[in-house]
């Protein structure tokens, strides 16, 4: 008897979509549909969390306005199915909608880099610039440093700027506040 090699048949559209879908991902590790692949992650570690523990406090009491926060929110946009580290919209913003939402109306993602930052730097970076989400907050563990991105246009961002960890860096309205980077080094 002769083995036979393995043989990987790619899919590609619904057929892509239905499985990424039907996944039963262990407890605890988030599944995203990015630029065609399907990309299973980790629970996030001990300083992923304090990170965004750290972003959730500063939003809920330093924003401008009333927010929601959501650090499980799926996101339909037109480069796949993100989960961000972290979305920020208005009050009630996600109140009747289903496990993966329209982007619509979200005011700023954030994502703290984990097991694999190129995905969180240029993949989900154009994903959310496509889908029109205002702004696009980078928490770079590997790099030291905090990027905002703004003003999405012709699918990413027109506009940054990046601190070093230590220095604050100022949110837009309807925020208005200087994010205090210096916790997270």
């Amino acid at each position: 008897m002769v083995a036979m090699p393995a043989v990987e048949h790619p899919l590609s559209g619904d057929d892509l979509l239905r499985t990424f879908l039907e996944l039963d991902t262990p407890a605890g590790f988030k599944a995203e549909l990015i630029e065609g692949e399907i990309v299973v992650t980790p629970p996030p570690d001990g300083s992923h969390e304090t990170a965004f523990a750290l972003l959730n406090r500063q939003f809920m009491r330093q924003a401008g306005i009333d927010l929601d926060l959501a650090g499980t929110k799926g996101l339909v946009t037109p480069k796949g199915r993100f989960i961000p580290g972290g979305t920020i919209s208005p009050v009630g913003h996600f109140e009747s909608t289903d496990s993966w939402a329209d982007p619509s109306g979200v005011l700023l993602v954030f994502e703290i880099t984990s097991t694999n930052p190129g995905k969180d730097r240029e993949a989900k970076r154009l994903g959310y610039a496509c889908a029109d989400i205002p702004c696009y907050l980078l928490i770079d563990r590997d790099e030291g440093h905090a990027t905002l991105f703004t003003d999405p246009a012709d699918g990413d961002y027109t506009a940054h700027i990046q601190v070093p960890y230590g220095k604050p860096l100022d949110l837009p309205a309807p925020f208005s506040f200087a994010l205090d980077t210096a916790p997270l080094r």
